[in-house]
């Protein structure tokens, strides 16, 4: 029998315990459920916002006093926001009333759109489908990704894949019976009975709607066509307003949106209160799912279609269309344009400016800014030139090669992992509209286009220029986004602007897109057998075999870099179609997100990144690249591996500021080097290699 001495000693040495945290991932979903960023966190806790995303990443624990106030704090935010599943009963937070909610309206017009707080299910107990074990898959077993405890609301996850014999295959191995046998039987039962849907991202924001995938039996047995055929880009093909099934839709009064019955369909009614009735619908056979972006998945078996679109639905977003809408989407989900603020008048909430995001309204941007056929270009007569900021397409000239690069038997390349996700990171852009100044005076912090002469800039002829995207040095004044200028004075040279455009509110509003699809990324990496704790000998052995390690989490993999190139293209749209005449206004003018000055800023602040990586390489180590396109850069090697040139300590580290081999996004890993030499000799013959290579892996490429 302990003593009594004893059992108070025990008790307190709990008593003097430090107090336990919850796991990273719950600290950041009750911040994100607060509302609250990791920028105000860290102030209200004294500290930096980098101490906070090691927090909530698990890289570093907050010491006391820190460590008691932030679980004071994490403790009251588990109280009123408890995880899915734990409390049927959750308070409801207030929501945003609205006029309209369809899906197929713009955004402009559903910017006052309801927050929803519950699925469209009734709130009567819905008739349970009909649940049945997963069928075995005709595929080889795979490892399957953890997926988080499912939303009590959608209890059966984001999306399921229908096949012809009425079975719904959903995530995590369930299989639903579907007994519709039209398209408007579909929706009915998706909405009532699936269970289908996923929990918004913000607190302001929406519920995704349920996704269901058809596979060609699927759609052939709903009176669909198993493929469409035309001249143009079948995934730019819709069905004939007097299509049967069109007529049925509308029959049943549900609506179409504006991109009318194509691979990717969005079913709606308008709101009822608070529930949304929307479902959107993906049909294989029509090329919904890009072999670029989603590669192998069409030819899959429907159930391992749905882990593949499950994983990305749960680390990034259900899909809404193409990997690029999916990317924009993405930004808005997690930056909603309205919150609910309090009328003092009246004590009602209603829908209010969201701080942080771009708002509700389409935003026309500088002159300079805009594309040749923009209203703003071609209604005011606009010839004082355009923003260049373009992703680097640039091969050392011939006499500019040693004898001794000449002689080195290899040529290696080096791919940044999404180098354009990685310079989103605390990236700083403009929030309003542009104000137009005469010789404004440089500063660095100022997000906007400045026009300047940087023809004085000399850089070593055996690197790019910085500032422009062939490499080439500037001839005269040009315009330039601020990160571009910011190295001109960083390299130590005068900047003395002649004009500007620039923006008085300012934010990093993709810091949230960025830190979700960096850790969708590396978590996929991860399932792949591709860890940081690796070295860079077995990094590589990783990189050489992750496409072979399950093909499912590959194509993930894949759709995630889509997704930030994509996303980043489409801030910046060009108009599409035969019928569209220079200087109208086509459909994405009307979005918030036409941010032509947002992309330019990702894209500047890349380049700028690469050649910085190049300048530091070039001194550290003496070697200057044969070619840099996009985020890959070819240099001469004696050994066919990374490791016969990279410069590395005494101690075996890798040396800071030059290019470093990782999974993390902005580090280096191996790429082929024959396709890269022969998209110089692209670029030598005037082609662009842009879309020949990798994918369209460039920032060129602007999407559907």
């Amino acid at each position: 029998m302990p003593s009594e001495e004893e059992l108070f000693a025990s008790v307190d040495a709990l008593l003097n315990e430090e107090p336990h945290l919850p796991p990273p991932a719950e600290r950041a979903r009750l911040r994100e459920a607060a509302g609250i960023t990791q920028a105000r966190l860290a102030a209200a806790l004294k500290t930096t916002t980098q101490s906070v995303k090691n927090w909530e990443n698990g890289r570093s624990e907050p010491k006391s006093p820190r460590l008691d106030a932030y679980q004071r704090l994490l403790n009251g935010w588990a109280a009123k926001y408890p995880a899915p599943g734990t409390a049927l009963t959750a308070p409801v937070a207030a929501t945003v009333p609205a006029a309209s909610a369809e899906p197929g309206a713009s955004r402009a017009e559903t910017a006052d759109a309801p927050t929803p707080q519950a699925s469209a299910v009734p709130a009567a107990a819905p008739a349970r489908p009909a649940v049945r074990p997963a069928a075995p898959s005709r595929r080889p077993a795979t490892k399957r990704a953890a997926l988080p405890a499912a939303d009590p609301r959608f209890p059966h996850g984001p999306l399921a894949v229908l096949d012809g014999d009425g079975c719904a295959y959903g995530t995590g191995g369930i299989v639903l019976d579907c007994p519709a046998t039209t398209v408007p039987e579909l929706v009915e039962w998706t909405l009532r009975e699936s269970g289908l849907g996923a929990a918004k991202l913000n607190r302001y924001g929406k519920d995704s709607d349920p996704l269901v995938v058809l596979t060609a039996a699927a759609a052939v047995k709903l009176g669909l066509p198993e493929r469409l055929e035309g001249h143009e880009q079948r995934r730019s093909l819709r069905l004939p307003e007097d299509h049967p099934v069109v007529k049925q839709v509308a029959k049943a009064k549900w609506r179409l949106t504006q991109r009318g019955f194509g691979p990717w369909a969005r079913i709606y009614r308008k709101a009822q209160g608070r529930d949304r009735q929307c479902v959107q619908l993906a049909i294989l056979s029509w090329d919904a799912l890009d072999e670029r972006s989603w590669p192998g998945v069409s030819e899959m078996e429907p159930a391992d279609v749905a882990r593949v679109l499950g994983v990305y639905a749960t680390r990034v977003i259900t899909p809404r269309g193409s990997t690029a809408v999916s990317g924009l989407e993405l930004m808005t989900a997690l930056r909603p344009p309205t919150c609910a603020v309090r009328d003092e008048a009246s004590g009602n909430w209603v829908p209010g400016h969201n701080p942080g995001s771009l708002g509700t309204e389409p935003m026309d941007p500088a002159p300079p800014e805009a594309t040749p056929e923009h209203p703003v270009v071609v209604d005011s007569g606009w010839n004082g030139g355009f923003l260049n900021e373009e992703a680097y397409q640039w091969v050392r000239p011939v006499d500019l090669l040693s004898d001794e690069e000449c002689t080195l038997p290899y040529a290696v390349g080096l791919d940044l992992n999404t180098a354009f996700l990685a310079a989103a990171a605390r990236l700083v852009v403009g929030l309003s509209g542009p104000d137009h100044f005469h010789a404004p005076t440089f500063n660095p912090k100022i997000p906007g286009s400045w026009l300047v002469d940087l023809s004085h800039v000399e850089v070593d002829p055996r690197l790019p220029s910085p500032f422009t995207p062939d490499g080439t040095r500037p001839t005269g004044p040009a315009w330039y986004q601020t990160h571009t200028v910011a190295y001109a004075q960083e390299l130590g040279h005068n900047v003395a602007p002649l004009e500007g455009y620039l923006r008085r509110e300012t934010g990093a509003y993709l810091d949230p897109w960025h830190d979700r699809l960096k850790e969708a990324y590396i978590d996929t990496l991860a399932d792949l057998g591709v860890t940081r704790d690796l070295d860079d000998h077995a990094f590589l052995a990783a990189m050489e075999r992750h496409k072979d390690a399950d093909p499912a989490m590959a194509a993930v993999l894949a759709a995630i870099k889509a997704t930030v190139k994509g996303g980043i293209g489409k801030l910046r749209e060009r108009p599409q179609g035969k019928k569209y005449q220079e200087g109208e206004r086509w459909p994405a003018l009307q979005r918030p997100t036409w941010r032509p000055d947002i992309r330019a800023a990702v894209i500047s602040k890349a380049r700028i990144n690469m050649h910085r990586k190049l300048t530091n390489m070039a001194k550290m180590t003496g070697l200057y690249p044969l070619a840099v396109l996009s985020d890959c850069v070819v240099y001469p090697s004696p050994g066919d591996s990374p490791l016969d040139f990279l410069p590395y300590a005494a101690s075996g580290k890798p040396q800071p500021g030059g290019f470093r081999l990782g999974p993390t996004p902005g580090l280096a890993k191996l790429e082929g080097a024959q396709s890269m030499l022969w998209a110089v000799d692209l670029m030598e013959q005037g082609h662009n290699p842009a879309r020949h290579i990798k994918g369209g892996d460039a920032v060129l490429d602007e999407g559907e």
